[in-house]
């Protein structure tokens, strides 16, 4: 019997129920193009690529902050009329007079963030003009037409440098784990394509009632007993009693697999068994090793460490003074029009220096430090615990598919001559040469055979898509699923 041409069919008596509620499609379906339409059409897939996008416009937008960034700041009016506080010097008292002015604003500036020291660079360029109204009317417009300037923290904590170890670490991550999940819908794609197809298998009444009806024959010409044509018709009614429990479990399956493709509820879907696979011996080191190098989770637990590291450098500098400086030099000018405020400007210096220090903070300060040094303690540790939790679900995983292999041999095996053994006694029950019982038992060995088979069916595929996904590696071709990724013109390749 080839068991890869073997459909797994509703029978008659499930399509008669279904179709009398429903009106529904037919779609035949194998291992393969179940995995395809899951990561084409599924929910869980359309999650997985806008996580993946998420994660891909956060590290577009930290490499976009890393270039030059130009920006206007304009203030094309501003209208102020108001009762001020100003000193009358001639009386030499304070005195309160009314205000009425104009302003406007306009400037452009480019900044260039510093990794390396965490400093920015700044080039300027502004324009202002303002007007009084009132007995003492005037005009004026002031200029800056380039400033060239540098601000630093000379002791502080330097977001840059930690941004350019952990932004890149993090879309490492995200690609492997769009990867990952990928995998993962295969994986829970392949569940369900065995849970239905365990369903199917497991809804056998047309047998018992052939049996039953070959019996009938027997009986009338006295060929068995009325105990054993009794002992038939018990198996016909109890598969009757159970036939609704089954179609339960098979509609439940159904629905699961169509609603996990993302297809209409009502589609009835036939499975087509994957043939046997062929040998193919992984060796435990070398799934070690794309795990250790590729599995997103260690990416994580690496992120952690260096987020956890960041957090203790902070914590660290900020628990020190602070000092800062701030140079810059250009040219200015000041007139009463617009064609001299360009006019022989004048040099214009800055530098600044600015220093913190915490006197008394009652112990915030290295209570902060403290605890995030053990915060870093602990995230290690755990990131140390959790390597150790995936090597060992490589090995185990790896050597459960290894071994997974000879055990569908096995069943295979088991089920073939289940099959021959049950027609050779189902043959000789109709000529009279075997009795109830040997056919009841080939029966029921026979249906153990093919449950088996597809259950080995299962944790072999179960087991590869696992691995694949703990891995990114393609053992069947040598390839890591890693090269194959690629994100062009807004389409995941």
């Amino acid at each position: 019997m080839k068991k890869s041409s073997v459909l797994f069919v509703l029978m008659a008596a499930s399509g008669i129920c279904f179709s009398s509620v429903y009106a529904q499609k037919r779609l035949v379906l194998d291992l393969n193009q179940t995995i395809a339409l899951a990561n084409d059409s599924s929910l869980e897939s359309f999650r997985t690529q806008n996580m993946y996008l998420s994660g891909y416009w956060e590290y577009r937008t930290y490499r976009a902050n890393r270039l030059p960034s130009l920006t206007m700041d304009l203030t094309p009016a501003q209208y102020n009329r108001d009762i001020t506080k100003r000193y009358d010097s001639g009386q030499d008292l304070d005195v309160y007079r009314t205000q009425q002015s104009y302003y406007a604003y306009g400037g452009l500036s480019v900044r260039q963030n510093l990794d390396l020291t965490g400093g920015t660079f700044y080039l300027e360029s502004n324009l202002a003009y303002m007007r009084n109204f009132g007995d003492n009317s005037a005009t004026q417009f002031t200029s800056v037409p380039i400033r060239l300037g540098y601000s630093q923290s000379l002791v502080g904590y330097n977001p840059f440098k930690w941004d350019r170890k952990i932004e890149p670490l993090k879309y490492e991550r995200v690609k492997k784990e769009f990867l990952y999940n990928v995998e993962k819908v295969s994986e829970t794609a392949t569940n369900y394509f065995f849970s239905l197809a365990m369903a199917q298998a497991e809804y056998n009444l047309a047998s018992t009632d052939t049996l039953y009806r070959i019996g009938q024959q027997r009986h009338r010409i006295a060929a068995i007993s009325q105990a054993d044509l009794l002992t038939l018709k018990l198996d016909k009614v109890n598969a009757q009693n159970t036939l609704q429990n089954r179609a339960s479990a098979l509609k439940r399956a159904m629905f699961s697999l169509a609603s996990f493709l993302n297809l209409d509820k009502n589609t009835q879907i036939e499975l087509e068994l994957p043939s046997r696979p062929s040998m193919m011996e992984i060796p435990v080191d070398e799934a070690l090793r794309w795990g250790r190098s590729n599995n997103p989770q260690l990416l994580e637990l690496k992120q952690n460490v260096l987020e956890a590291e960041r957090n203790v450098d902070r914590t660290k500098k900020e628990s020190r003074f602070n000092a800062s400086v701030n140079a810059s030099i250009g040219f200015n000018q000041v007139a009463d029009n617009f064609g001299d405020v360009y006019h022989k400007p004048m040099q214009q210096d800055l530098v600044s220096v600015s220093v913190s220090i915490p006197l008394v903070d009652w112990g915030v300060r290295k209570g902060k430090y403290n605890m995030a040094r053990n915060n870093l303690n602990v995230v290690k540790t755990s990131a140390r615990q959790d390597e150790i939790s995936l090597d060992e679900e490589v090995i185990m995983t790896v050597n459960d598919f290894n071994i997974q292999q000879n055990m569908i041999t096995s069943a295979e095996e088991a089920l073939d001559l289940s099959i021959l053994a049950y027609n050779e006694t189902r043959q000789r029950f109709i000529i009279g040469k075997a009795d109830i019982n040997s056919l009841t038992l080939s029966l029921n060995r026979q249906q153990e055979a093919q449950q088996n088979y597809i259950s080995a069916l299962q944790n072999y595929w179960l087991n590869y898509y696992k691995i694949r996904k703990l891995t990114l590696h393609d053992f069947a071709t040598g390839i890591s699923l890693t090269d194959k990724f690629d994100y062009a013109g807004g389409q995941l390749v």
